[in-house]
């Protein structure tokens, strides 16, 4: 129920307003900036969107919205619907504007923002005058003067954002069909997920493609008289410099013939010919060192360096971030812009000259040029909020865990963003030698001394490792003063092999730092992106890397093949530009839409994407001419379903993929017969090799290793290999066969249940190998006790419940309820005792090597079931839980603040969600009457979103 205790009592000016914003955790904070007079509530994110066709209403279906829920034949009007778990808020703020004298927006600054308060306009059909405030940090200040300085709603912003819905839901709903139908029922294609899943499988391809080269060098120590020793690498023979591995192209070849390429052999016979060889300083060499702080975070930048530095993803960094902007630590963390507000530049020179002295602040402040396209100079870059900045130890006591750690991130690369160059020296000696056979050799060794550390001392950029990176560490590394001539003592000579490495796969990262060089996405989408191909199986993550799926290889050759304009960089960068300039008034979305979605002779046309050849190279895919999406689905005959999903291994192997995931096959190496196997799926694709596709071809087509019969039930045990590796089973014969006597124990354990299964097929029981056993040495003892699990460690006596341990797809696991625990390893299965067990309950969860923590908030009794609900933080976000049921957090459902009232109306609704879908037709008409009406108003949107008066 909404509040009315500010909204009863007016202002100074005698006025009562309604305050929405979009999530609730920003209400206490901002109604207390605000003061008398001002009712603050939440709308907890958007309340309106395109239904999906099949909830629409049957008279709505038949007509022109029956499609995409967009009206593509009349100025591709929308059809929009309140969520149906909005409804009750919709109705909450509908009572509560009774009350008022006028209506404030204040929803987030940003497209999606705008387009929130025009939706709640359009659904609360206010009678009062209406205004947008907008703000980039959450303080008593920046609240007071957003009052001050309302405006109307930007039409423009919103169109912008509705097209971006609109071209959205056209490009996948045309597309995905072409998927289901070619590769697998239920897939999805997103206008950036697909390009950024491409980006994933072309990386993969290089690494499949690459062969190893290999090449040493010779590093040793040497000691001028009356100095310290130091260590240097040759780098040149007989004038050519020595080849490293960034001389090497990725088909293994040298990239010029004007080095010298070492192998182990040769590396080794200079070191032999400079047993005796005198050595002498042959240079010198000196330069300055200047380096420059980074400029504050934009979000993609936030993302890329707290995932270098605090191994937070992208998930979690915005979670985070946004928890911090709306408790008013930090500004709007939505944002492209690197410029920072002049107060902004005041605190941040203010700081430094305090906390490192006036000598590391420059005389004027230091002003960044943001190289993105469509930048938001209006906004400004992530900081710490305020006119003075509060350091990392004022807030110590308030944030803790990542608020904290990226609380600190962020304040020191703004304070650093406004301090000095960091300066020194970079020294470089060159020292020879001739070896006994007369060849000359060079060695060089290099280091920089930091002379004034700068910005450095407040912060330093991290960086992505690169597979050209050799462990230089030459930077802060200081040099013996030598001079050209000066004799040396050479010892520790040794030759070292090294090889060539294959392209590091993207992480989320450097993923991010691509499609933002590239000009694809924006600052409020690169989370999502990666999200959604995570999601909907398109990668996976080993370690920290993204590894696409086979699935990914089969939807990304589809694409380039048929579809290429669709996956190429360069048109999915204009596309956003073209929406960028929508945004800002310099195109119409209606005829924009019409170009991309009926092609450029319009609707009379309605032409679709031409088969064209495939690209020959990354981006090529820019010749092919798109002319409109409409009816990509319609004639597939081009398109070869196995061809697409099939991928050459070599010697005549293929993988291919299948509705049941990926498989092998190939010809016999002896008797030529046709053999399968499927694929596990921890394989990535750049280990399919013709070695590694043969040792799963034989395994699995030698068919089962049988270990002998189980005792109990006369069953014959045998050991095989599937999709998801090796395991052991037992076979069923005949299901009519008589009841054995485990069998008979268990029915008279549950008469009525089995009597109800009495028709159905006995399912045979099955059980992972450990990592230490394989088909070949398990034996039948070792496969009885793998087929028993899970075992029962025990009960709790606190709960009664049952423990049991047990073996998963993630590792061996205990689990009590719902609450499961990692074990260390596989052996504790079957020797981890009850109090070893209660110990390990008694600690906070792991996950993943890691200590998680406790629940975020315990909320009390839910009001149906009676269990205690409390507030997790699970894989994909916060969700609330009474142990029984899990209901994920909405957008702006701060963990920290939500009530137990919400939670439970969470969970209530998340219960509900079987009997709608049994009665969609129903509840999907009633849902739409209202949408049906505020469709017909949305081509009058222009002239509605300005303030009444």
């Amino acid at each position: 129920m909404a509040g009315k205790a500010q909204g009863t009592k007016a202002s100074g000016d005698g006025l009562r307003r309604l305050v929405i914003v979009e999530s609730p955790s920003k209400i206490d904070k901002i109604s207390t900036y605000l003061g008398p007079g001002y009712q603050v509530e939440a709308s907890y994110g958007h309340i309106r969107d395109l239904p999906q066709p099949s909830q629409l209403p049957d008279d709505v279906k038949k007509g022109p919205f029956g499609k995409f829920a967009v009206d593509v034949e009349h100025g591709f009007e929308p059809y929009y619907v309140v969520d149906g778990d909005k409804k009750k808020k919709v109705s909450e703020l509908k009572r509560a504007l009774k009350d008022v004298d006028e209506l404030i927006l204040a929803t987030d600054r940003d497209r999606e923002g705008e387009a929130i308060a025009w939706h709640l306009v359009q659904a609360l059909e206010p009678r009062v005058p209406y205004r947008r405030m907008v703000f980039g940090e959450i303080t008593r200040e920046a609240i007071q003067q957003a009052s001050r300085e309302l405006r109307d709603i930007d039409n423009r912003m919103v169109d912008a954002q509705e097209t971006r819905r609109i071209l959205d839901r056209l490009y996948g709903y045309e597309l995905s069909p072409v998927l289901w139908r070619k590769v697998r029922a239920g897939l999805s294609a997103g206008r950036v997920q697909s390009v950024a899943t491409r980006l994933c499988v072309e990386r993969e391809r290089e690494r499949m493609a690459f062969v190893a080269a290999g090449y040493a060098d010779i590093t040793g120590t040497f000691q001028p008289e009356g100095d310290s020793a130091f260590s240097a690498k040759l780098s040149s023979v007989e004038g050519r410099r020595v080849a490293s591995g960034r001389d090497f192209a990725d088909d293994g070849s040298l990239k010029s013939a004007n080095v010298a390429h070492l192998d182990v052999a040769a590396a080794e016979a200079i070191v032999a010919g400079l047993a005796q060889s005198q050595f002498a300083v042959r240079g010198v060499e000196e330069k300055p060192y200047t380096r420059r702080p980074a400029a504050p975070f934009i979000t993609s930048t936030l993302q890329q360096e707290a995932s270098r530095k605090l191994r937070l993803n992208a998930r979690q960094t915005m979670r985070t971030a946004q928890g911090l902007y709306e408790r008013g630590y930090i500004t709007y963390m939505r944002t492209d812009s690197i410029q920072l507000s002049s107060q902004a530049l005041a605190a941040a020179r203010a700081q430094a000259r305090e906390l490192y002295g006036p000598e590391y602040v420059p005389d004027s402040p230091r002003n960044y040029t943001s190289k993105t396209k469509n930048a938001q100079e209006g906004h400004e870059a992530i900081r710490p909020a305020g006119e003075t900045f509060r350091t990392p130890a004022q807030v110590s006591g308030e944030l803790r865990g990542d608020d904290y750690r990226l609380y600190d991130l962020i304040w020191k690369r703004t304070v650093a963003s406004q301090m000095h160059d960091a300066r020194g020296t970079t020294a470089t000696v060159r020292l020879g030698a001739t070896t006994a056979d007369g060849r000359a050799v060079e060695f060089s060794a290099s280091g920089t001394i930091i002379t004034f550390r700068g910005f450095l001392a407040a912060y330093e950029e991290g960086r992505d490792a690169t597979r050209d990176d050799e462990g230089s560490g030459d930077e802060d590394r200081r040099l013996p003063q030598v001079t050209a001539g000066d004799p040396l003592t050479a010892r520790d000579l040794a030759a070292d092999g090294h090889e060539t490495t294959p392209p590091a796969r993207y992480t989320e990262a450097s993923l991010i730092k691509t499609l933002e060089e590239k000009g694809i996405g924006r600052p409020s989408t690169f989370q999502s992106i990666i999200s959604t191909i995570v999601d909907r199986g398109y990668v996976w993550y080993k370690g920290s890397a993204l590894v696409p799926s086979w699935l990914a290889f089969a939807v990304t050759r589809l694409l380039e093949e048929h579809f290429p304009k669709l996956v190429d960089y360069d048109f999915t960068a204009e596309m956003e530009n073209d929406l960028d300039a929508i945004s800002r008034g310099e195109a119409e979305r209606v005829d924009w839409l019409t170009r991309f979605y009926f092609g450029a002779d319009g609707p009379a046309n309605g032409a679709v994407v031409a088969d064209a050849p495939r690209p020959d190279g990354p981006g090529d895919g820019a010749t092919a001419e798109l002319d409109g999406i409409k009816g990509l689905a319609d004639d597939l005959g081009a398109i070869d379903a196995r061809e697409i999903s099939t991928v050459p291994i070599g010697e005549g192997v293929v993988l291919r993929v299948g509705r049941y995931g990926p498989y092998l096959e190939g010809p016999d190496r002896e008797t030529g017969e046709l053999l399968k196997a499927s694929v596990p799926e921890d394989v990535a694709p750049d280990e399919m090799t013709v070695e590694k596709a043969y040792e799963l071809l034989t395994s699995q087509s030698e068919g089962d290793n049988v270990l002998g019969q189980d005792p109990e039930t006369g069953r014959t045990i045998v050991a095989r290999v599937g999709r998801y590796g090796p395991y052991v089973t037992e076979l069923i014969e005949d299901d009519d066969a008589p009841k054995t006597a485990v069998e008979e124990r268990a029915e008279q354990a549950a008469p009525k249940k089995r009597a109800a299964k009495k028709a159905a097929k006995v399912k045979p029981r099955t059980g992972s190998l450990f990592k230490d056993m394989s088909v070949e040495t398990v034996t039948l003892e070792q496969a009885l006790q793998l087929l028993s699990l899970p075992r029962v460690v025990g009960a709790d006596p606190e709960s009664g419940d049952e423990i049991t341990a047990q073996n998963g797809r993630y590792g061996p696991y205990l689990k009590k309820g719902t609450d499961s625990r990692s074990l260390e390893s596989e052996d504790q299965i079957f020797s981890i005792t009850l109090p070893e067990v209660l110990a390990i309950y008694a600690q906070p969860k792991t996950r993943r090597g890691q200590v998680a923590k406790p629940p975020l908030k315990e909320l009390g009794p839910d009001p149906e079931s009676g269990q205690p609900i409390v507030v997790k933080d699970g894989r994909f976000g916060p969700y609330a839980t009474d142990g029984t049921t899990n209901a994920t957090l909405r957008k702006d459902d701060d963990p920290e603040t939500i009530t137990l009232e919400r939670a439970a109306e969470l969970l209530a609704d998340k219960r509900a969600k079987g009997p709608v879908k049994k009665t969609a037709k129903k509840a999907a008409a009633k849902k739409t009457t209202a949408g049906k009406t505020t469709a017909k108003k949305i081509a009058a949107k222009k002239t509605a979103a300005p303030a009444q008066s």
